[in-house]
């Protein structure tokens, strides 16, 4: 049937059941179809009040002469309509028909019989999960429905045309194919069913590359199969197709090129021989291990660049460096790779692994590599009294040889190049040497380690000045000296030591005992090495010690004795007698000494100072000293009477009280006049002796002084004179 003649079927339809609306509307007689196939149309009809039986007519709409009539009795309400013209549209009446033959309402319907049953040519499987049916085509067939049942399972599909294929199917299932035409009328009839058995599903197949030259096949096996083939083939087009039949679930293709991309295809068989779904899978070969492998070390950075030759079907590198338990790692597309973060000291075993989708390559054979060595540690420096450095270190791993640089402080740098732990350098005071120490190998430098500084002692002062400023007080000058923050002046000697510090280059030292040899050193200090002990001493002595007065004597008119104790040696001793009138001195080695031609009636100021090639000493303490009052001048003598005899003086001052002696061999006699009296009276004097007279001060004790002039005077026992004075002495003292 055209499209234009199905439509205006389908347009006559919809318009005769609008009427049958309108008609069961106004009479409430209806009726409805429930069911249509190729040549019947079912349908019933609801009961009318007084109708005793029902009319069913049929008429074609496009075919002449073609009617059908069917009477039924009033307990009947449906019926079929049979032998009806497949693909054809009727023209369907009902009436309700009382006992007197009046119809008493009518329905009307139009509506088409379904196309024609179809008829399989053939049904077959290529797929497990389907079948596909072949059918010719039946006019007016809109669609077709195709049905594939398994026992209580039935799965339908809806096509247009032939072929038609039923999905979703289970494999190596036999099913019961029917298929019904279809249009708007409705649907035919199943048809004539086909048994037909889907055919084996396909192996599920699990592909590896366990080496480079190789291809493993492995499956499960699958319902209904006897036998499995297996094909493998370059995906490229290269080459021949490997082919297996086996049995078994599992093969290995081996011979294979490395990396290289394979598309293996497998389906099995049943036991008619009949060949199931088949299975493609595409698999690279694992690549063959990396060629020429170089290692470039980086001893600046502690890192290596490994490179190689590139292998084919191989989509990443990865480099492996390992020492020990420590492994490092680094991942390429490239043909090199940076290996960084690299440990002095160590040694590594360097290799390669291709990787591609299938796998690894097995590693290349390891290249040693032997980094730089360590900075070498526990760096010392020892110093020995003749100003050289000992460096030491510890020895290092892979440290072929090592090189020692020292820098001054002043910029000068010397280096020494040893396989041993040590080396020597001449150093000097007072400088600060910053030590390096590195290591060598093939590999190339260690790195830089710990900057070890050491500062040498400072450097002694040289010919420092020490001098004696007082007699406990020496007074040590000297040139400033490298590498010295400060100085200690030291003077030692068995009685003690008297010390000294000061940033100055100068130091005076106080409080030193007199009479004392003291060694004296000036030593440097700095913070960072402390006092240089080597500096050399020098022997100063002290002055003598004060000595210290124990008594003065009055030895004659103008004459003292000084007295002193003193335990200094090699000391000349000078006391000095300091009065208004001047200075007077006297000088001895031992521990006294006299002072003469002192003026009569002065005070004095007694001290004593020792004097050595050290110094001077301080000055004992003073003692004071009056002299004796001055002998009176002008002594005369008068006869007085027979045996008396008158002596006058020229007094020196007027308060000072004298006393007059005459003494001979007959005897002696004595005459204290009053205070400021200027003669004396002497009676009773025997006559024919010699007489010395003296006249001299009085003392606070009445005493006798014996220092002043005598004058010898005889007295005869003849003649009108008394005596004459035939001697007059003189004083010993010497004014100076």
């Amino acid at each position: 049937m055209r499209g234009s003649e199905r439509a205006s079927l389908e347009l006559i339809g919809l318009l005769l059941h609008s009427l049958e609306v309108v008609f069961s509307a106004n009479t409430g007689f209806s009726m409805s179809i429930y069911d249509v196939t190729s040549r019947s149309i079912y349908l019933r009809w609801s009961k009318f009040s007084g109708a005793s039986s029902y009319r069913v007519t049929a008429t074609a709409v496009n075919t002449v002469g073609h009617s059908l009539l069917a009477h039924f009795s009033d307990v009947t309400l449906k019926s079929t309509l049979t032998s009806l013209i497949p693909n054809t549209v009727y023209a369907i009446q009902a009436e309700a028909i009382d006992k007197n033959g009046i119809t008493l309402a009518e329905t009307q319907t139009m509506q088409s019989t379904a196309p024609d049953i179809p008829v399989i040519d053939q049904a077959y499987s290529k797929l497990s999960n389907s079948i596909t049916v072949e059918w010719r085509a039946v006019p007016g067939a809109t669609s077709y429905l195709l049905s594939a049942q398994d026992g209580d399972s039935c799965i339908e599909t809806v096509v247009t045309k032939s072929p038609g294929t039923v999905m979703g199917l289970e494999p190596a299932t036999c099913y019961r194919i029917t298929i019904r035409s279809v249009n708007a009328g409705g649907k035919s009839r199943p048809s004539p069913s086909r048994k037909t058995t889907t055919v084996l599903s396909a192996p599920i197949l699990s592909v590896s590359s366990p080496s480079y030259d190789s291809i493993a096949v492995s499956w499960k096996a699958v319902y209904m199969a006897v036998g499995f083939s297996v094909s493998l083939m370059r995906s490229d087009g290269l080459g021949r197709m490997l082919k297996q039949n086996t049995t078994n679930t599992s093969f290995i293709f081996s011979n294979l090129d490395p990396g290289t991309l394979y598309t293996i295809k497998a389906y099995a068989w049943n036991a008619n021989g009949l060949p199931g779904d088949d299975f493609t899978y595409n698999q690279r070969t694992s690549p063959k291990a990396p060629a020429d492998v170089q290692v470039a070390f980086n001893s600046g950075v502690l890192r290596a660049i490994v490179s190689w030759m590139p292998a084919e079907g191989a989509l990443t590198y990865s480099v492996t460096a390992s020492s020990g338990l420590l492994k490092l790692k680094c991942n390429t597309t490239s043909s090199s790779c940076i290996i960084p973060s690299l440990q002095c000291g160590s040694e590594y075993s360097v290799s390669v692994t291709a990787h591609n989708d299938a796998g690894s390559s097995n590693p290349t054979d390891a290249v040693s590599l032997k980094t730089i060595p360590c900075a070498p540690g526990n760096i010392s420096t020892e110093e020995d009294e003749h100003g050289n450095l000992l460096v030491s270190w510890s020895r290092v791993n892979f440290g072929h040889y090592y090189v020692v640089f020292v820098k001054s402080d002043d910029g000068l740098e010397v280096y020494c190049n040893t396989s041993h732990t040590q080396c020597h350098f001449q150093s000097d005071c007072g400088f600060t040497y910053f030590i390096s120490v590195f290591a060598y190998n093939k590999a190339g430098q260690s790195p830089l380690g710990d900057v070890f500084n050491y500062t040498t002692a400072p450097c002694c002062p040289s010919n420092f000045r020490a001098v004696l400023v007082s007699s406990d007080t020496v007074e040590v000058s000297w040139s400033p000296v490298r590498g010295a923050e400060m100085y200690e002046t030291k003077a030692a000697s068995w009685r003690g030591t008297v010390l000294c510090n000061d940033t100055a280059t100068a130091c005076t030292l106080s409080a030193l005992r007199c009479n004392t040899r003291y060694n004296v050193t000036v030593y440097s200090f700095s913070e960072a090495r402390g006092s240089n002990t080597s500096c050399a001493s020098k022997y100063v002595a002290t002055a003598p010690c004060s000595p210290e007065i124990k008594n003065i004597s009055k030895e004659a008119l103008s004459v003292i004795s000084v007295h002193w104790q003193s335990n200094n040696e090699e000391a000349t001793y000078i006391v000095t007698a300091r009065g208004e009138t001047g200075l007077w001195h006297c000088t001895s080695s031992g521990n006294s000494c006299t002072l003469i031609n002192l003026p009569c009636g002065s005070a004095f100021s007694v001290s004593v100072i020792a004097r050595s090639p050290a110094g001077q000493s301080l000055p004992s303490y003073s003692v004071p000293l009056e002299t004796g009052a001055c002998c009176p001048s002008g002594v005369k003598l008068y006869r007085l009477g027979n045996n008396g005899i008158r002596v006058y003086w020229r007094a020196s001052e007027e308060t000072i009280s004298y006393i007059t002696d005459l003494c001979g061999s007959k005897g002696n006699f004595t005459c204290t006049p009053s205070s400021g009296v200027s003669y004396c009276d002497i009676t009773e004097i025997p006559c024919g002796d010699v007489y010395t007279v003296v006249v001299s001060p009085a003392t606070d004790k009445r005493l006798k002084l014996t220092f002043c002039p005598k004058k010898i005077y005889s007295v005869t026992c003849s003649g009108s004179s008394v005596g004459m004075v035939i001697y007059r002495g003189k004083s010993s003292a010497e004014h100076v």
